[in-house]
């Protein structure tokens, strides 16, 4: 399983948590509101339990650009990259 299957896998059961339902993420364009029927109180719960999920913090001005399940999936993915490539710089002193 490649790092976005992966974090795919845990987006499905982060938002499956709290949302109660079951969803399918299969496709990278649904829209996260009007295809995943989330309105702005659902968005914040799900960004909120990514941030804790991964120990990452999303910015506004980035959380606004995201309207896809592709979106989110590559700004998770690169946070993660970018966190982990500072913890690797980080240990060599």
């Amino acid at each position: 399983m490649t790092d976005r299957e992966s974090l795919r896998t845990t987006l499905v059961g982060l938002l499956e948590d709290e949302m109660g339902q079951p969803y399918d993420l299969d496709d990278d364009a649904v829209d996260l509101r009007t295809g995943l029927g989330l309105d702005s109180v659902d968005v914040v719960g799900l960004v909120m339990r990514v941030e804790r999920q991964f120990r990452i913090r999303l910015a506004m001005e980035e959380l606004l650009e995201v309207k896809t399940v592709g979106d989110l999936l590559e700004l998770v993915f690169a946070k993660k990259t970018v966190g982990r490539s500072l913890e690797m710089g980080s240990t060599t002193a």
